[in-house]
């Protein structure tokens, strides 16, 4: 491990966790979402670090659902075929956790 640290440090590499962010701005880019869809996903997102609840989902579970929600919410379809290649949950997967 010393090793691999010492070799990152040379590359300058930094490693990263994964955040809800990532995965939110990866969803509603293959989502094609609109401004408002866009700005409700990132707010509805900020909300879920208010819920100790939502603790136990995953950064890209929190952000498909967020996605899911901003697009029912402008009358679109929550999820699409696109989204479920992209993100690999499907419709039923994220209900739960965005209710």
């Amino acid at each position: 491990l010393e090793m691999e640290t010492k070799i990152l440090e040379t590359l300058d590499y930094h490693i990263t966790f994964p955040t809800a962010h990532v995965f939110l701005t990866r969803y509603l880019n293959a989502g094609h979402a609109d401004k408002t869809v866009t700005y409700l996903s990132y707010f509805i997102l900020d909300e879920t670090l208010l819920c100790y609840d939502l603790l136990k989902y995953l950064p890209s579970e929190l952000a498909a659902a967020t996605v899911y929600i901003a697009r029912k919410a402008v009358g679109r379809n929550g999820w699409s075929p696109t989204l479920l290649k992209c993100a690999d949950y499907c419709e039923e997967d994220i209900i739960p956790i965005a209710r």
